[in-house]
């Protein structure tokens, strides 16, 4: 695609994600008309409508599209960095170092304030990531090592949360509906505790666009074109991890977005490491909305967590991108 029609691309998507949005302030175990939800909108009141929209369903919609595009922005950077198709957080170990730390922390030192979280999970998701790389040559290995590194170190430490868990006694409950991924109760506060990092991540890739794009090449080519290794790897790796550590608090793992947004963003061909990054991110935050609309609206007045809901509509969508031969090992999609 020419730079106009990615940007055509990337308007069209995010507009469908503010439909997707705007649906979300719709429906509820209270539903609301759009013509009561304009309204609120445009003179909040203080009613119940007005706090429904304004305190429960905005932020949370907010706070599931800026998770969506971090953390498609995240998968994105790791399947670039390791030329490998298979990497996303959620497979590389990440998503699992940053979520271990963070449940012992909040079990054995409740003491720590939720704002250090972030950190804790930005050094975990770096620890199970170097591991995961180590086992696989440095990112370097075939993609069925890399999988298999990831899935080791995930389920070592899926094992030690297990462990936490059996000891919280009732605070168990709420563990594992977070665990699960979701945005239940999320409010104005937990999103503006997530966006710094999103941000931050987004922005980053976007920033350094070329030298992300450098890392499609081999090692040896990039090394010719004046890229330092040693400098840049350790530095987009920890880009990566970046809105991994923001997400993770508010709203646990969630499956697939990392995986399957940047694949289906490729698809469409857009000219440009910059255009891929902004379609991912694009793509991740209505997958995300989406999954969310749908998370508490399939069983009133019940809600399903967000993290089956993303890997019910991600898992899909990569098996038929695999079967149909879309797939290389280069991490690119054909």
């Amino acid at each position: 695609m020419s730079p106009r029609q990615s940007s055509l691309a990337i308007g069209l998507i995010v507009a469908v994600a503010m439909l997707a949005l705007m649906l979300g302030l719709l429906v509820g175990a209270k539903p609301l008309s759009i013509e009561t939800v304009i309204a609120v909108l445009l003179a909040p009141d203080g009613k119940i409508e007005s706090i429904l929209v304004w305190t429960l369903r905005l932020p949370r919609s907010l706070t599931a599209a800026a998770g969506g595009a971090g953390l498609a922005v995240s998968g994105y950077v790791l399947q670039t960095l390791t030329r490998n198709p298979l990497a996303d957080p959620g497979i590389t170990g990440v998503t699992a170092g940053a979520v271990a730390p963070i449940v012992c922390c909040f079990v054995f030192v409740p003491l720590i304030s939720p704002g250090y979280y972030p950190f804790i999970g930005l050094a975990g998701g770096l620890a199970a990531a170097s591991v995961t790389f180590w086992v696989s040559r440095g990112g370097q290995g075939r993609p069925l090592q890399l999988a298999l590194g990831g899935v080791s170190i995930s389920l070592f430490l899926g094992a030690i949360t297990t462990y936490v868990l059996l000891l919280t006694g009732p605070q168990s409950a709420s563990l594992l509906f977070w665990l699960s991924g979701g945005f239940q109760g999320r409010t104005w506060s937990h999103l503006f505790y997530m966006l710094p990092w999103t941000i931050a991540g987004v922005a980053g890739a976007l920033a350094l666009r070329r030298v992300i794009g450098m890392f499609k090449l081999s090692d040896h080519a990039a090394a010719a074109m004046g890229l330092q290794l040693g400098l840049w790897k350790p530095l987009i790796l920890i880009l990566a991890v970046i809105p991994v550590a923001g997400v993770a608090p508010v709203a646990g793992p969630v499956a697939f977005v990392g995986l399957a947004a940047p694949h289906i963003a490729r698809l469409l061909k857009p000219r440009g490491t910059g255009w891929e990054i902004g379609l991912s991110a694009a793509l991740g935050a209505l997958i995300v909305t989406a999954a969310d609309v749908m998370a508490r609206s399939i069983a009133i007045p019940r809600e399903l967590p967000v993290g089956i809901i993303t890997a019910l509509i991600g898992g899909p969508v990569f098996i038929y991108l695999v079967q149909r031969g879309r797939l290389n090992l280069a991490g690119e999609t054909r």
